[in-house]
C-alpha cells in the first residue's frame, strides 16, 4: 500500500458535497480547502481558491502543489445559467480545464464532479457512462464542457457524475419540501422527472475510497456514475418526506395525499429539465467493491439529522 496523501486540495469546501468531504478527506492526509472570499497564506503568498480567477487558481495549484485535487465547486443554478452563460461557462467549463492542466503538470489526481444533465433524458434506461451525451439546457452544455476538458487533458482523474444532490445543510429539495411541507396545506410537485436523491454524505465516502484505490491502482481512474440505489420522481420524493415526517409525530400541514403529481408541462421553466436522470451505477459498484444504499435510506437520515438540530 502506498502511503497517504500528504497534501489534498478541495475547492468549495462549504458547499453541500463540500462540507461532507472535510470529514472524509481528513484521513487522507492534509486537506487545505477554499470557499469563495477564502484566503490561504502560504509563505509570503495569500492564496485563494476562485473559480472564477483562472489565474488565481493556477497560481493557488503552483503554490500548493497538492497530490489531490478535489472539486467541488460548480456553477449550479440551472435556470438562471441560461442568462448567465459566460459565467456558468467560466466556473463549469474554463476552470476545471485550468485544474486538469495544473494537474498534469504535478502529476497530481483531479476529482470532479458532474451531472445527471449532461444526457437528453430520452427513455427510461438508466444512463451508463458510454451513453451518447446531450444536454438539454446550458447548464448541463457547460458541465459537459468541463468533463470533456478534464478528459482531454491527459491528466490522472476521478469524474463523479450524480443526480439530485441533498445534504444535511445548504439549500436543496429536501429541505424545501420539508418546509413547505409543514407550512402549506397542499402541494403540487412533478411526477414524469425520474431520478435518485443522492446524499452529500454519500458521494464523500464514496469519493476518499475511491482516492485511495486510486492511488493503489492507478487503472481505476476514469468517469464514473455516482448514485444511491433505487428511483423515484420528485413527488414520490416529496411524498416520502411528508410520510417519514408524519410517522415520527411532527405536526404538518400537507399530508401525504395533499401532495398533487403534476406533469412538467405543468411547471414552466427558462431550462428544460430531462425526464430521466436514472444512472447505472454498475462501473463503479465493480471497480471498488462497493454496494449503492437504497435512496430512501440516506434521506431518512438527512431528515433525522436536520429535525434534530431544529
Amino acid at each position: 500500500m502506498s502511503k497517504p496523501t500528504s497534501r489534498i486540495l478541495l475547492l468549495g469546501k462549504n458547499g453541500q458535497v463540500g462540507w461532507e468531504l472535510q470529514r472524509s478527506l481528513a484521513p487522507l492526509g492534509d486537506v487545505i480547502g477554499f470557499d469563495i472570499g477564502d484566503e490561504y497564506r502560504h509563505g509570503e503568498q495569500v492564496l485563494r481558491g476562485d473559480l472564477t480567477d483562472l489565474e488565481g487558481l493556477r497560481k493557488t495549484i503552483q503554490s500548493i502543489r497538492p497530490q489531490v485535487i478535489v472539486n467541488a465547486a460548480a456553477y449550479t443554478a440551472v435556470d438562471r445559467a441560461e442568462e448567465e452563460r459566460e459565467l456558468a461557462a467560466l466556473i463549469n467549463a474554463e476552470a476545471p480545464a485550468v485544474l486538469a492542466e495544473e494537474a498534469r503538470a504535478l502529476g497530481a489526481l483531479l476529482v470532479h464532479y458532474s451531472t445527471d444533465y449532461v444526457y437528453d433524458g430520452s427513455g427510461a434506461t438508466a444512463w451508463q457512462e458510454v451513453s451518447p451525451t446531450g444536454p438539454l439546457n446550458h447548464y448541463g452544455a457547460s458541465k459537459l464542457a468541463g468533463d470533456q476538458a478534464i478528459q482531454a487533458s491527459g491528466c490522472k482523474h476521478l469524474i463523479f457524475r450524480t443526480s439530485w444532490v441533498y445534504g444535511a445543510r445548504g439549500a436543496n429539495f429536501l429541505a424545501t419540501m420539508a418546509r413547505l411541507i409543514r407550512q402549506r396545506d397542499a402541494l403540487q410537485v412533478i411526477d414524469d422527472q425520474i431520478g435518485v436523491p443522492t446524499g452529500a454524505e454519500l458521494l464523500a465516502d464514496v469519493t476518499a475510497h475511491a482516492i485511495r484505490s486510486v492511488q493503489v491502482d492507478p487503472a481505476l481512474e476514469g468517469l464514473y456514475h455516482l448514485s444511491a440505489a433505487g428511483e423515484t420522481s420528485w413527488h414520490g420524493y416529496a411524498t416520502f418526506i411528508a410520510e417519514w415526517l408524519q410517522e415520527q409525530g411532527i405536526e404538518i400541514q400537507a399530508a401525504p395525499e395533499r401532495i398533487a403529481p403534476i406533469p412538467t408541462a405543468k411547471w414552466p421553466t427558462p431550462a428544460q429539465r430531462p425526464l430521466n436522470s436514472r444512472l447505472d451505477t454498475g462501473k463503479l459498484e465493480r471497480a471498488f467493491g462497493l454496494v449503492m444504499p437504497h435512496w430512501q435510506q440516506g434521506v431518512a437520515r438527512v431528515l433525522q439529522e436536520r429535525h434534530e438540530t431544529t
